[in-house]
């Protein structure tokens, strides 16, 4: 698996964020002195010198915008996507199969409060994420839309879905954005450990029975499309993109990170003994790299749109999960408040 290669690179993030913390910036430039420089001439700096924007630095209304977005819409889905994989916890083949995918949906709502909290420190406010999502005016990855249907779909979801993540992931811990990215370096790390965890369930039942086989099978079959559409349209469909790379917040545009995701998953699909369901693969020697077909992208658009095979099931499941949490955050404040001498 390539797995350990990705690792390397957020390690490499890793140490980059120290690093960057230990340089500093002219913000001087070296315009004549009768020139005023402006805090945008000091934010372009930082962008260029590949440092880190910090929460009490100023930043321009728009980037602060697109953070938001992204890092809001990152945190719903890890939440959201609890969902799916939970629905397998009590249903799981062993004691040792449940106890993994427990912590693995743990560790799915640990990113999600890392995420939240991140988002926190540009000014917005949890309740008012959770709210914007609720009224459908924030999204949640598509990907979360589909339904598990099998036992053979948790390693589907590990492989492809957490690989898929991993690969679009693993830049954002070099992110302009100081708290998205040491957010990022170390959620990256754990879900390492997700995909490895999908990838053993599928090559556990594709070296099993026939009738495992052909579940594991069937489940990359039904994945295989929507993990490519976790990437966003193509490049030249994408609204967000080309700014979001200019400032450092993507590094990579989406139809890059898909052709790497692809190029990572044939020799693993290898290993597994699985067919992935593309009658276009194949090995293209003059890009060095494999063809494939690309994902249905009206579909996508359908799927974000709220027509999505769970859609309404996934969002109902959230709001209830809000209401009937309501008393939970609502003592929380109050025991705050009291060890603090205030009021809630």
């Amino acid at each position: 698996m390539d797995g350990d290669t990705l690792l390397d690179q957020v390690e490499r993030a890793e140490r980059a964020l120290v690093d960057a913390s230990r340089r500093s910036v002219r913000t001087d430039g070296d315009r004549p002195d009768t020139q005023e420089r402006t805090v945008q001439d000091d934010f372009d700096a930082i962008i260029a010198a590949e440092q880190k924007i910090e929460p009490r630095d100023w930043m321009p209304d728009a980037y602060r915008r697109t953070l938001i977005r992204q890092i809001a819409q990152h945190a719903h889905s890890e939440i959201i996507g609890m969902q799916p994989e939970g629905n397998w916890i009590s249903r799981a083949p062993s004691l040792k199969r449940k106890a993994i995918l427990l912590a693995k949906v743990q560790d799915e709502a640990g990113h999600g409060l890392y995420l939240y909290a991140a988002a926190e420190t540009l000014g917005i406010g949890r309740d008012e994420l959770v709210a914007m999502l609720l009224e459908g005016r924030q999204k949640y990855s598509s990907i979360f839309n589909y339904p598990t249907l099998t036992w053979a779909d948790i390693g589907a979801i590990g492989w492809l879905v957490d690989g898929a993540a991993i690969v679009n992931q693993v830049p954002l811990c070099r992110c302009s954005y100081g708290p998205y990215a040491r957010a990022m370096i170390r959620i990256c790390k754990e879900e390492s450990f997700h995909q490895r965890q999908g990838f053993e369930i599928l090559f556990t039942l594709s070296h099993g029975t026939p009738g495992q086989r052909d579940m594991a099978q069937d489940a990359v079959n039904r994945w295989w499309y929507p993990s490519l559409a976790m990437f966003g349209p193509p490049d030249a469909d994408s609204t967000h993109s080309e700014q979001s790379m200019a400032w450092g917040i993507k590094r990579f545009g989406n139809d890059d990170l898909r052709q790497r995701f692809v190029d990572m998953c044939v020799p693993q699909a290898e290993v597994l003994g699985l067919t992935l369901p593309d009658d276009g693969l194949r090995w293209d020697a003059d890009r060095d790299r494999y063809a494939f077909t690309p994902p249905d992208f009206d579909e996508l658009a359908r799927v974000i749109r709220g027509d999505g095979p769970c859609n309404r099931q996934r969002l109902a499941h959230r709001r209830r999960a809000q209401d009937e949490g309501a008393w939970v955050r609502e003592a929380a404040a109050a025991h705050a408040a009291k060890r603090s001498g205030g009021t809630p």
